[in-house]
């Protein structure tokens, strides 16, 4: 008996001295590994760096100058072009599909669901490994998916594509009158968080209300979004009222020919919920702990557009819009409306241009850029010099100036000034518009 209990010991202390780990000593939880992480598809590796941050030259616009300051940029990783209307697709495709799933799941066909173990808990994930029956002429089907279509019975309510997500309010959580005290485990007496809530009414319209939460623990925290995740096709007629681009209403985010086209008429919050479900949609398929996937901050944007070199005006390096040959750079607006001289007349195909020194496609003209960042006229005034960045989740019931977004790298209707690397502007989160795109960076793990 007495060498059955000392066994177990004796079989630890053998392990660890096999293992070269002194028994006793501080040793960790895990063996240290090296890790490297996986190139995400799409994406190009910006390394880390500094540079000088701040416009090249003085403002077109009569405006009060930002202070030029050095800032230092983490690695990230980037998207080399543009989000495409193609990869957008799979976004708004995503959201149709897993509302089709969620009605047949509703209307008593269980196979479209994969039951919670836990039987005390009626819930379920979708089973995306089901193949949804569109067209189906089975009564049943066709009544379960009714409430998607139009009386017609073929076209596709755009206005149903909501997108449900959630975060945790990070900027509530560092106020100081919010902060955790760790000597008594708890969030001081009357610790208030301001966050988000979101629902859809009975006419399936989306409504928001800002909350006064008692801080009590982590969860208190969570905001909750609805997203009508559609683009607004509209848009190329209501910013260009006397000029005809019927055509683009109609077919720049439906036929396959625009495809490869950026993306437009997508709000900041659209952006933002992309992002939150392109995370999502990476972690749900691969078992590799990874950062999220965001909007960049206008300083990496920057950082990006300048390709590694300091002082460039330009993403290409020169100080001017075309070579020795008189071939454009970009896509823009050149002289007084002669849109075609540099190839593309409204949006073109991404990547048709030379990439900067990153490899980097289209980071001036052709769209604008949403970054994350919150617009104020002298931000760099105040921001650090490490990873700089000025971000402020407006809520429902803030004032529009609260809610203004950096836009970074000029568009197809800009002249060559908004192209500079250093040249910001900005426009409402709500806003969308037919010149404005995104891409999204990702935080790189490690050195």
């Amino acid at each position: 008996m007495k060498f059955t209990k000392i066994l177990p010991v004796v079989v630890c202390a053998m392990v660890l001295v096999a293992c070269n780990k002194p028994a006793g000593e501080l040793v960790g939880v895990s063996k240290a590994v090296a890790f490297q992480e996986a190139n995400p598809y799409g994406m190009l590796f910006i390394k880390k760096g500094s540079f000088m941050m701040g416009a090249n030259t003085q403002s077109a616009l009569f405006e009060q100058p930002d202070n030029e300051v050095m800032a230092t940029i983490e690695a990230f990783w980037m998207d080399e072009t543009e989000i495409t209307n193609n990869e957008y697709r799979q976004f708004v495709n995503w959201v149709r599909d897993s509302i089709a799933l969620n009605l047949l799941v509703e209307a008593g066909m269980e196979e479209y669901a994969i039951m919670s173990e836990d039987e005390d808990e009626e819930t379920y994930r979708l089973n995306w490994k089901k193949k949804i029956p569109w067209g189906s002429p089975d009564e049943e089907i066709k009544e379960a998916l009714e409430s998607m279509y139009y009386s017609d019975g073929k076209t596709l309510k755009t206005t149903i594509l909501h997108y449900r997500y959630q975060w945790v309010n990070i900027d509530q959580a560092v106020l100081q009158q919010n902060k955790f005290d760790v000597a008594i485990s708890t969030y001081p007496k009357g610790a208030v968080a301001r966050v988000d809530t979101s629902w859809v009414n009975e006419n399936n319209e989306i409504c928001d209300s800002t909350l006064y939460r008692p801080l009590r623990e982590p969860k208190d925290l969570i905001t909750k979004k609805i997203i009508a995740i559609y683009p607004d096709t509209l848009c190329w007629v209501r910013d260009f009222q006397y000029s005809y681009n019927d055509p683009m209403v109609h077919k720049y985010f439906s036929h396959p020919g625009y495809l490869e086209y950026p993306v437009v008429g997508v709000t900041w919050e659209q952006a933002h919920a992309f992002c939150n479900w392109r995370t999502q949609y990476y972690l749900s398929n691969t078992r590799e702990w990874v950062n999220d996937y965001r909007l960049p901050t206008e300083a990496q944007w920057e950082y990006a557009a300048r390709g590694g070199r300091k002082m460039a005006m330009y993403p290409w390096g020169t100080k001017y819009a075309r070579d020795e040959k008189g071939c454009f750079f970009a896509n823009f607006k050149p002289y007084r409306g002669a849109y075609n001289d540099d190839t593309g007349t409204t949006t073109m195909r991404v990547a048709q241009y030379r990439p900067n020194d990153f490899g980097l496609f289209d980071m001036a003209g052709n769209v604008a850029e949403w970054t994350c960042s919150s617009y104020q006229p002298m931000t760099n005034t105040n921001v650090h010099d490490l990873n700089p960045d000025y971000s402020y989740m407006a809520r429902k019931d803030d004032p529009d100036i609260l809610k203004r977004k950096v836009i970074r790298g000029g568009s197809w209707k800009d002249i060559s000034y908004f192209l500079q690397c250093g040249v910001r502007t900005y426009e409402y989160q709500y806003e969308s518009r037919p010149y404005i795109g995104f891409r999204c960076v990702r935080a790189y793990i490690g050195d």
